[in-house]
């Protein structure tokens, strides 16, 4: 049986916030880099995937993870970025309305070179076997 107090406490409601605020955020900077608004010229007509936004639970630190398109210029982007963060977080602080904007720190997303990966295993034919459905003997 759960407590009063844990009846009573927003811990569920604490996650969802989280994903709401990041997804928000997300769709900030996408707004920002699709637009232009950053002076940084080396953002300048770069094509960017934002594939994720996660805010820690006290709202104060969010961490982007982009990929360059075609994952050309990936740390060359990602210095880009950082040196362009305290801009960025003025940009989003006008549009996010939150009563501090969180400190915004850029990670490449690896989850695009681990899916081809998995991919790729899938694709050999040792594996591939093993997938097929066996044939029932009836």
């Amino acid at each position: 049986m759960s407590k009063l107090h844990d009846f009573f406490s927003n811990k569920g409601n604490t996650v969802q916030r989280n994903l709401r605020v990041g997804e928000e955020i997300r769709h900030i900077l996408a707004d920002i880099f699709l637009r232009g608004e950053s002076n940084s010229p080396e953002l300048f007509d770069v094509a960017i995937t934002i594939s994720e936004v996660r805010v820690s639970p006290d709202l104060k630190n969010a961490t982007v993870f982009v990929m360059p398109l075609a994952g050309e210029n990936k740390e060359k982007l990602l210095l880009a970025l950082k040196a362009a963060q305290p801009e960025i977080r003025y940009l989003v602080s006008k549009r996010v309305k939150l009563r501090h904007t969180p400190k915004i720190y850029f990670a490449l997303d690896e989850s695009f070179d681990e899916a081809q990966r998995i991919n790729e295993l899938l694709k050999k034919p040792e594996v591939a076997r093993d997938l097929e459905k066996p044939v029932s003997d009836t």
